[in-house]
């Protein structure tokens, strides 16, 4: 099953009416905002959420000893430490391709094999909103990898299509994968990368921080068949389990706060019908 809806959301459809319902900057305002939240990484984070004027201005993200030391770049209009001299093409590479324009690859943490995935509609979409992001020059150490980078994340992307939103499985899953990466989280490491061929949601990945380590959830059936819709929505929207207890980040409560009904929907139908499996031990 698991296979087949992940087919089903990457297959080639027709456009979908839903869609030009938005402008470009509208959806990626909305994208941006929610299940996408770049700033979750990109944005210095307080204890109080995002800090204020420095909107993907870049951060310190984690540090695997023998492995890697990653930083967020600024992905400001910057000219001199974001990406203001970038164009539309080299940011989609970026994105998709996980090609800088200087033909450096760009490492993890950023998901670049959901996100090449990603529709054409949604990604120009992405890219007309960091078009009107506010320069912040900030100046952001490189990331460092002991562990080898791929010469490419595969072929050159060509045309994505949009994945119908009347489909909510299809559309649960592109949220999951492509937009919102919670699969890549989600799934525990084997050899340093998510096993979301065998181990598709069991959790169990571990971030280390300031609030010290915390450890994705099992969000197959296993994990979450004993919450409601209702609560389900709660936890990812607030962060805050029925019992009281709170997630910890990198969880982006902040931005997950205003996902749709509809996508929170899909998103939810899309989770209960992964094959369970058992958490990692």
């Amino acid at each position: 099953m698991k296979k087949l809806i992940f087919a089903l959301a990457f297959t080639a459809v027709a456009h979908s009416p839903a869609y030009a319902a938005q402008t470009p900057l509208e959806r990626g305002t909305y994208l941006m905002n929610s299940i996408v939240a770049c700033g979750n990484c990109h944005t210095p984070q307080t204890p109080a959420g995002p800090a204020p004027g420095m909107e993907l201005a870049g951060q310190f993200l984690v540090d695997f000893p023998g492995m890697f030391k990653a930083f967020a770049p600024n992905i400001t209009q910057d000219k001199e430490t974001g990406i203001g001299n970038w164009t539309d093409e080299q940011i989609i590479a970026a994105i998709r391709e996980g090609k800088r324009p200087d033909g450096t690859i760009i490492g993890p943490p950023m998901p670049i094999g959901l996100y090449r995935n990603m529709s054409d509609t949604d990604v120009k979409a992405i890219v007309a909103y960091l078009r009107q992001v506010k320069p912040v020059h900030n100046k952001m150490e490189k990331s460092t990898y002991l562990i080898p980078l791929p010469p490419s994340y595969g072929p050159p992307v060509a045309n994505v299509p949009d994945v119908p939103r009347d489909d909510i499985a299809a559309y649960g899953a592109y949220l999951a994968g492509p937009i919102g990466h919670c699969i890549e989280c989600h799934s525990p490491l084997v050899n340093g990368q998510p096993d979301i061929e065998k181990q598709l949601g069991a959790g169990h990945q571990s971030f280390p921080g300031p609030w010290g380590t915390s450890v994705s959830a099992n969000i197959t059936p296993t994990g979450i068949a004993h919450y409601s819709d209702a609560e389900l929505a709660k936890i990812i929207r607030t962060g805050v389990r029925p019992d009281g207890s709170r997630l910890f980040p990198p969880m982006g409560v902040y931005y997950y706060a205003n996902i749709t009904d509809a996508d929170m929907t899909a998103l939810i139908a899309y989770l209960r019908q992964l094959e369970p499996k058992p958490s990692p031990k």
